[in-house]
């Protein structure tokens, strides 16, 4: 009968844990580890030599990412070529930021134009490592449920640390009507898009790119506050080609 009743009690103690492991989801999230290099594109973006956020490559020497991936005048320093950041001698290349372009209407309660450029000091030059993605050429909306990916090194699950190699999951767009039903007046059509999946981004994915085919249509902007992959609030991206004005204005027409 004692060792009945210690093992309730010790059922009874795991209980609460068991049922926060089941409702976390794991990976960038619940995803996989990308193949090394297969997204040369892909830079993180760091702070004395920490990942803050994920960005992209849009041409040789400007990276598109996310407004609120800079606070205030902080320098960040652009990893192009990287997979696993602790082996930065794998093809992974620091780059210092010439120049930063916040959207000068950005704002973040609500978050709105959550979209920022970065000139780099040097520009890259393509190989098996490192090359810049395609964005829309004209504006316009995915196609509800298309299949997309998305990608990062971010927290594994909610409020943990980064993942040091580069993970990715696949997701599919959502219907604006529906996203806008649940995120209210927070979702703006014009500028905004949703995913829903298994997996999807969590902290320190923030600028990475959502990408459909070969194209890279939105830039990872925010979520539910409280938990990564939430049931309950899709995660939000902004939407390139909404913004191609405004990117081409810098960066010339390179397409």
């Amino acid at each position: 009968m004692t060792i009945i009743i210690i093992s309730l009690l010790l059922l009874a103690s795991l209980l609460p844990h068991l049922t926060f492991t089941a409702h976390v989801n794991v990976g960038i999230v619940n995803g996989r580890k990308a193949k090394p290099h297969s997204r040369p594109y892909m830079v993180s973006l760091q702070v004395y030599g920490q990942h803050i956020c994920g960005g992209f490559l849009i041409s040789d020497q400007f990276v598109l990412t996310a407004a609120h991936c800079r606070k205030k005048t902080e320098e960040l320093t652009v990893v192009v070529g990287a997979h696993d950041l602790r082996k930065m001698n794998e093809g992974g290349v620091r780059i210092k930021v010439e120049s930063y372009y916040k959207h000068l209407d950005y704002s973040e309660n609500p978050y709105r134009n959550d979209i920022m450029l970065l000139r780099l000091k040097k520009k890259v030059e393509k190989n098996k490592h490192v090359e810049w993605i395609s964005i829309p050429k004209t504006e316009g909306d995915i196609p509800a449920d298309s299949v997309c990916s998305v990608a990062g090194w971010g927290s594994l699950v909610t409020n943990g640390t980064s993942s040091p190699v580069l993970m990715e999951t696949n997701v599919k767009i959502m219907n604006n009507k529906k996203c806008k039903h649940i995120w209210g007046l927070t979702f703006s059509a014009g500028q905004m898009m949703c995913v829903y999946g298994d997996g999807g981004s969590c902290g320190g994915d923030s600028g990475g790119p959502l990408v459909c085919g070969d194209t890279a249509v939105g830039v990872t902007s925010f979520g539910d506050p409280d938990l990564c992959n939430s049931p309950k609030l899709p995660e939000v991206y902004m939407k390139v080609s909404a913004y191609l004005p405004w990117i081409h204005k810098f960066i010339g027409n390179v397409y």
